[in-house]
């Protein structure tokens, strides 16, 4: 008989954690990429913005810090 959803994911919490993350990393290929999460509409938009000046330009190394901030 089958574990249940329950009894599994009990067993997968009690592996220690590199082997977790190597079940993770397996059951994440395993799954379709995501779909992108901002439309041509918007990429247009924030090109145009960045063109007429109405937003500046950072660099990525300004992007991650600010990211990393945020979190």
């Amino acid at each position: 008989m089958p574990m249940s959803l329950a009894e599994l994911r009990k067993e997968a919490l009690d592996l220690p954690e590199n082997e977790r993350a190597l079940l993770v990393v397996a059951l994440l290929q395993t799954l379709p990429p995501p779909e992108p999460e901002i439309s041509d509409d918007e990429v247009l938009q924030r090109d145009s913005d960045l063109a007429d000046g109405r937003v500046s330009e950072i660099s990525h190394e300004a992007f991650v810090r600010r990211v990393e901030s945020e979190r």
